[in-house]
């Protein structure tokens, strides 16, 4: 969230449209997470809160990262970063389809792939609509971008391995019903 209120100061509502949009691709939180930690931050002095009056509703409040919250967020960053271990319910799933309805576990795995396509349709068109020309990128602009390819990668290697599983599995030749008894 200090990197989302570094870029630009937000009201909790702007701050969760955000990670609907965008940050939420790879970082998620829910908006109740978010009201939670920003309660924090300000009770940390990681962050400050102007208020700003509107007509006839209550005053939005709106976050910007203090000198505090600039010094946590570059400990943070300079931090070093363990490996993420893959956690993959889908991957489990294709695994054990052996011990279940095969048609079923496939048929999970064509919605996940439909997902997965969707999102790099998704990625795609920011990438053309927001980076039309990524040779021109510096900084922040292109630490943007380059995450966002990051996310294309990502998606590409989803669709890619969920349609040689299931490539694989509808060119395989069928197998012995092991259920027969031998004659």
């Amino acid at each position: 969230m200090l990197v989302s209120l570094s870029e630009r100061p937000a009201s909790g509502l702007d701050l969760a449209r955000r990670f609907d949009r965008s940050i939420g691709f790879f970082w998620h939180a829910t908006h109740q997470q978010i009201y939670r930690v920003l309660a924090r931050m300000v009770d940390d002095a990681w962050v400050e809160v102007e208020h700003v009056a509107q007509t006839g509703r209550p005053d939005k409040k709106v976050y910007a990262v203090s000198p505090t919250g600039q010094r946590v967020l570059a400990d943070w960053l300079a931090a070093p970063t363990p490996m993420e271990p893959l956690r993959s319910e889908i991957a489990v799933k294709m695994r054990g389809a052996s011990y279940g309805d095969r048609a079923a576990a496939l048929d999970v795995v064509r919605r996940h792939l439909a997902e997965h396509e969707a999102r790099l349709a998704h990625y795609r068109q920011l990438e053309a609509t927001d980076h039309p020309e990524p040779g021109l990128l510096t900084g922040h602009d292109l630490d943007i971008y380059l995450v966002l390819r990051g996310g294309i990668r990502v998606e590409e290697f989803w669709v890619g391995w969920l349609t040689e599983y299931l490539t694989a599995h509808e060119t395989a030749p069928t197998p012995p019903d092991d259920t027969k008894a031998a004659p």
